[in-house]
């Protein structure tokens, strides 16, 4: 039995019932500071002597890793794993676990979300109003519409499905296409350039290493539809921010609608205070129900994974 450290902030903050197997698995659990990213040096401090790590999407790096000695598994609360160095946890033996698909509802209802509150410009006539202004913009229909997926797995099958309830049809790039998936006569898997091409608003919905470049640049933007929407509940790297401001200037994008960023709280940048993009504080996977299934799926991975 050893020392837990637990950093995701839905979880310093509020913790969770699921907690409790930690501790009756004889384990000691420790928290980074409640409600706040743990930065590096926190982690530094903290991790040394632990055993096992439930962590969030704070960056950690291969100094702690190095400062880590006895760390035998890092058990993600979500999916991704891109703010995890794998790289030095494989050459420390420490186990990297993910919590597949358990906030993938609360991620394609958001997303789904933006793609309704770009269509019909809900911030912009909320902001408007409250400033006493009566402004208005004139939205668009989903009906007939087509919504295009870059990464068609758990979550982009729900924003699938629920796009064809609306009537869309959709279109789906995936680099390992499951065929099948094949929710509606709407539906349809074609190659990233179409997707791009043919659609009303676009969704990103795959993972993104570090290092790599976006897959939404300037090129890309060119090749979508006049005035389609973009939308990002994936990872802040798979888009060129610069170019999507460009973009949204030029009117040849119509909206962003952005849940992730590189640095949270973001600094300011081309896109802070831009009026044709919605931003949220990354709460994809922030509800009751998608913290409760991802805590519960760490935890079990967690204890298997020492056990």
């Amino acid at each position: 039995m050893g020392k837990i450290l637990v950093t995701p902030r839905s979880l310093t903050k509020d913790g969770d019932p699921a907690l409790e197997l930690l501790k009756e698995a004889g384990h000691q659990v420790l928290f980074s500071t409640p409600g706040k990213q743990p930065d590096e040096e926190e982690l530094l401090r903290l991790v040394p002597g632990c055993i096992g790590w439930l962590a969030g999407v704070e960056k950690i790096t291969p100094r702690v890793l190095e400062a880590a000695r006895g760390l035998k598994a890092i058990s993600r609360n979500g999916t991704g794993v891109d703010n995890v160095d794998l790289a030095a946890c494989e050459q420390l033996g420490i186990a990297v676990l993910r919590a597949e698909g358990a906030n993938a509802r609360g991620v394609a209802e958001l997303a789904f979300g933006l793609l309704l509150a770009l269509a019909r410009s809900l911030p912009f006539g909320d902001a408007a109003l409250k400033a006493g202004r009566w402004e208005r913009r004139q939205g668009m229909e989903l009906e007939g519409k087509t919504l295009g997926l870059v990464g068609c797995g758990k979550i982009g099958k729900l924003v699938a499905r629920f796009a064809l309830a609306l009537d869309m049809s959709v279109v789906a790039y995936d680099a390992y296409p499951d065929r099948s998936f094949q929710p509606g006569p709407g539906f349809r898997f074609a190659a990233l350039p179409d997707v791009l091409a043919s659609s009303h608003a676009v969704s990103l919905h795959c993972p993104h290493k570090s290092g790599e470049p976006p897959v939404i640049d300037a090129s890309a933007l060119a090749k979508m539809r006049k005035g389609a929407s973009l939308i990002n509940t994936a990872r802040a790297g798979l888009v060129d921010a610069e170019a999507v401001r460009k973009a949204l200037d030029d009117g040849k994008l119509g909206g962003y609608g952005v849940d992730v960023f590189d640095k949270e709280p973001p600094e300011p940048g081309p896109l802070i205070g831009h009026d044709r993009v919605i931003l949220s504080a990354h709460i994809g996977g922030y509800t009751a129900e998608s913290v409760a299934r991802a805590t519960r799926v760490a935890v079990e991975n967690l204890l298997a994974a020492l056990a």
